[in-house]
């Protein structure tokens, strides 16, 4: 399992965004995260390669096309044919399916490549406390998997699979039509390339079955909305032995009560009598960590101020550090004064001379003036 970042949001940019667009958002990531002005810094030599990896793909409008339909899986589907870099067999591969069938005879005139299965969608909530740890978790998910009668072959135990006569195997036929050859896929075969003579009796030729499966999710932490997890092979099976798709698990987090982020930074409100605005405290406020974070008050703080408390925010999600927690100052006003308390303000305003709140005071001049008065 691996957990993989949209192209486009590593760029900080969305999805329908021009080419000039994106790329000034990479010039500007990577002069920011270039290994010659961070030297030795290992998290930004790992941000700097997946940008320029996202990059590579977005700047390409044939890559951007298949990135587009297909995400991650585009340049996962013929793995393992070369030693690293990427598989130009498995572009030619998308390309047939955004394209048409119409590609010249396919690569070499050989047998037709098996088509993989489906990739799959699971959505999934958590919670913010849970985004920040991380978490391991079950899922239970309906979905074609292999028949485990034929091993996927769609053939009856016993028996095999023979070549289809109509395609020689090839999963294509030709036919001339004046001056143009043209391509179509098998109407006997539907372009498998073989046929089965003796059907397994419990998937009917298919290879696979309906199954319920119970799986296993990696949550890492400092996943945000619309994180995906992939699980490599868990989506529906291919037919007669095709490879399977993948399984994504799109991360959805919950409204906090508290805390509202963005990024890897935490906001929260947290109202402070005007006894503490006026002369100073401190204050606690509980973190997403289970941490208690001492936030000092300044004698005079105004509502609206913003106090910032350093990596105490959410963890940066495969990489090292915190974001921040800002807390947003609200002055409440008392409502239910006991009469010595009232008391005690009727002598402070009796003693007022302005002085002490400059704004309103000043206020109130600029409206006199403005009145004629």
């Amino acid at each position: 399992m691996t957990t993989e970042i949209d192209f486009y949001e590593l760029l900080e940019c969305e999805r329908g965004a021009d080419d000039a667009t994106i790329k000034s958002a990479y010039r500007k990531l990577a002069m920011k995260y270039h290994p010659d002005r961070n030297a030795g810094c290992k998290d930004h030599e790992s941000k700097f390669k997946a940008i320029s990896e996202a990059y590579e793909v977005l700047k390409d409008p044939q890559k951007r096309a298949a990135y587009d339909r297909f995400g991650h899986a585009a340049f996962r589907q013929g793995a393992g044919h070369g030693g690293g870099g990427e598989d130009f067999g498995a572009f030619s591969d998308i390309f047939e399916n955004i394209f048409g069938e119409f590609m010249g005879g396919g690569r070499g005139g050989g047998r037709p490549s098996a088509r993989r299965g489906a990739d799959l969608r699971y959505d999934m909530e958590i919670s913010l406390e849970e985004a920040f740890h991380g978490k391991s978790t079950e899922i239970t998910i309906d979905v074609s998997g292999v028949c485990d009668s034929c091993a996927g072959t769609g053939a009856r135990a016993g028996t095999a699979a023979r070549t289809c006569q109509t395609c020689a195997g090839h999963g294509k036929v030709r036919a001339q039509q004046g001056f143009f050859v043209v391509e179509r896929t098998c109407p006997s075969c539907h372009g498998a390339g073989q046929m089965i003579g003796d059907p397994c009796p419990n998937c009917r030729g298919e290879g696979r079955v309906d199954k319920t499966k119970t799986l296993t999710v990696n949550i890492p932490p400092g996943v945000d909305e619309g994180t995906r997890v992939r699980l490599s092979g868990e989506g529906e099976a291919g037919a007669r032995g095709a490879p399977s798709g993948d399984l994504y698990i799109f991360l959805h987090v919950a409204r906090h009560a508290i805390f509202e982020r963005e990024g890897t930074t935490l906001f929260a409100r947290a109202p402070i009598s005007f006894s503490t605005a006026a002369l100073g405290g401190e204050i606690e406020i509980p973190g997403p960590d289970g941490e208690r974070h001492v936030i000092r008050i300044t004698p005079g703080t105004q509502s609206g101020r913003e106090l910032r408390q350093r990596g105490a925010g959410m963890p940066v999600l495969q990489g090292r550090g915190r974001g921040d927690l800002v807390i947003r100052i609200e002055v409440e006003t008392p409502t239910k004064l006991s009469a010595r308390q009232r008391e005690l303000l009727e002598e402070f305003r009796a003693t007022e001379t302005g002085h002490e709140s400059p704004q309103s005071s000043g206020f109130f001049a600029k409206m006199k003036t403005a009145l004629g008065g």
